[in-house]
């Protein structure tokens, strides 16, 4: 089992973000959620929200808009571990890439405008360098 890393520069300089292959979707559901195996799922006042592989959600009938590209990035980082989200979230801003932050328990996953996602990839990478620079 790697370690958790709780320290931003720590988080920083480990990043290692990789691209998933495929495009995916936000999409509303009813309370009977669980039959589409989202990739994530979050039940909101006004209902469900999943993320969904695209050819999926299309298949299945959902409307399709703003596909995304997921980012995941390999730190281990902990739960209470502090400006990885700020730190990753300004620097798509400052390029002007809309990101959305999924926190799971060994991991940090980015959703980018499908787009956009190799550069998102690149400005995270270069993140990461600049971060393990001494």
């Amino acid at each position: 089992m790697t370690e958790t890393v709780r320290d931003r520069q720590a988080m920083l300089a480990g990043l290692s973000p990789s691209l998933q292959p495929g495009q995916l979707v936000f999409c509303a559901a009813d309370e009977d959620w669980a039959r589409h195996q989202p990739l994530g799922m979050f039940r909101e006042a006004e209902g469900v929200s999943l993320i969904l592989d695209r050819d999926q959600a299309e298949a299945e009938g959902f409307s399709v808009a703003d596909p995304m590209r997921l980012i995941t990035l390999n730190v281990y980082s902990a739960l209470d571990g502090v400006g990885l989200t700020a730190a990753v979230a300004s620097a798509l801003a400052e390029a002007g890439i809309a990101c959305n932050m999924v926190a799971a328990l060994r991991h940090d996953h980015v959703l980018v405008p499908a787009e956009q996602a190799e550069a998102a990839l690149r400005i995270l990478q270069d993140l990461q360098t600049s971060s393990s620079a001494p």
